[in-house]
């Protein structure tokens, strides 16, 4: 279990991440948010800003798995579903991308992908 000064440590490390995206500094950016999730597996929202820079940066198998990795952590999340669409659409993958644009569309209703 992650001790309160590694959660601090997370908190800095990862609005350190979103200063460099901000400023447009992707590399810089996707260092640190690997880094996050290093620190703690668990940290969708890690996963999903990297995942999400990764894709600005076209790497996009990388990209996809992080996104998969959002969506393993956070079944029901609308942006993890439709940022792994966009990954998909980027890759080419059209059959992903439409049953991933499909799980945010049930959501987007008030469904659940996951019950």
């Amino acid at each position: 279990m992650a001790s309160n000064n590694d959660l601090e440590d997370l908190d800095a490390l990862f609005d350190e991440a979103n200063g460099h995206l901000a400023l447009g500094e992707m590399d810089q950016a996707i260092v640190l948010y690997r880094r996050c999730v290093e620190l703690d597996p668990a940290f969708f929202d890690g996963w999903h800003a990297l995942g999400m820079a990764l894709m600005k940066t076209g790497n996009l198998k990388e990209a996809i798995g992080c996104g998969l990795q959002a969506i393993t952590l956070r079944p029901n999340d609308l942006l993890a579903w439709t940022a792994l669409s966009q990954m998909y659409v980027r890759d080419g993958n059209i059959p992903e991308a439409e049953a991933a644009k499909a799980n945010a569309r049930i959501l987007s209703l008030g469904g659940k992908v996951v019950r």
